[in-house]
This record gives C-alpha cells, sequence and structure tokens, in this order.
C-alpha cells in the first residue's frame, strides 16, 4: 500500500510539473464507501427470500482438459473432476477461488446449449454468474410476480445438487443469472 501511495504522490508531482496538460490528477478524487462483504445485504420490505453470495462465475470453454489444466497447473488453483451433467447438457469443472468458484462449462452432447454458445463465441468466454438464495420457490414466485423471466417453468437439481434456475438475460441486463438454494 505505501508503494502505491508513493507512486500516487510521484505521478501527482509530475502532473503539477506538466503545467495543467493533467488536470485530472491534480483534482482529488472523491471518497468512495465501499461495501463490506462482511454486513449483511439490506432487505427489501415485505421480501419473503434474499440475495446470498456470489456462488460461481460460469466459463464456457471449448477444450474442459486443456482449460482444467490451465487453471490447475499454471496458475496452481485447486480443481475438481471433470462432472457430467447430463440434465443439464454440460460436463463442468470448478475451479476453488477460496471466496468463490468458476465454473469451466463445455457441451455434452449436440443439444447443450452451451454447444450453441460456443459457435457464436469459438474461443469460449462467461456464460452466467450463480448466486445464491435463502429460498428458492419464493424467489421464483416473486420473480415471476415481478415480470422477470425464467428459461425453466421450476427448479432443477444442478451441479452441487441443490435446486437451481436460470433467469431471462433480457430481464437481468443482458447477464444469464442462475439462482441456486444456498
Amino acid at each position: 500500500m505505501a508503494r502505491v501511495l508513493k507512486v500516487a504522490a510521484v505521478v501527482a508531482a509530475a502532473a503539477a510539473r506538466a503545467g495543467g496538460l493533467f488536470p485530472r490528477l491534480q483534482t482529488p478524487l472523491p471518497a468512495l464507501r465501499a461495501l463490506s462483504t462482511s454486513q449483511s445485504p439490506p432487505r427489501v420490505a415485505g421480501a419473503v427470500w434474499s440475495l446470498g453470495r456470489l456462488n460461481h462465475v460460469a466459463i464456457a470453454v471449448p477444450d474442459l482438459e486443456k482449460a482444467r489444466a490451465f487453471y490447475q497447473d499454471v496458475l496452481g488453483a485447486q480443481v475438481s473432476d471433470v462432472v457430467p451433467l447430463p440434465d443439464h447438457g454440460v460436463s463442468v469443472v470448478f475451479v476453488n477461488l477460496g471466496n468463490t468458484k468458476m465454473e469451466l462449462l463445455h457441451p455434452l452432447g449436440n443439444d447443450s446449449p452451451i454447444a450453441g454458445f460456443l459457435q457464436k463465441n469459438k474461443a469460449g468466454g462467461m456464460h452466467h454468474i450463480c448466486i445464491e438464495v435463502d429460498d428458492i420457490k419464493a424467489a421464483v414466485t416473486d420473480l415471476k410476480e415481478k415480470k422477470v423471466r425464467s428459461l425453466s417453468e421450476e427448479a432443477k437439481i444442478g451441479a452441487h445438487g441443490k435446486p437451481v434456475i436460470f433467469l431471462h438475460p433480457k430481464d437481468c441486463g443482458g447477464v444469464l443469472v442462475e439462482l441456486e438454494q444456498a
């Protein structure tokens, strides 16, 4: 931290000597208040369910073994074995990051939704985020009332053996959101 402050001071001094070439560097930045992860998220008045923590970020990969080896052998991450999930049309590998996980997804069969994603994104890429909820049934009911569409009528059992449901990206700011029972 001290090194960062020292570098910032050097940059600010250089900007001051530059005679106004870098006016933004001379303007103090507003103080930002960071959200603490130790605080409970605020509940919506009358809500019967609430969001929990980020469970995982899912990455579609064209070569699951190559991606698995990269995270394990190059980055040194703790990586699971390959787990086929025929009900979801994917094979998955989980990369443990301590505070969350990454889920590496690869198509299992030609009807896999990941096969279509990889046809459009040959190198792979971020597919969805998964957020835990304390009551998935209440969440699904409430979100339907709020006109948030899901990709299935009811939750299915996901990779962690818990109920999951995917929310339509068009109703979630362009992001495919998976909710998982905590």
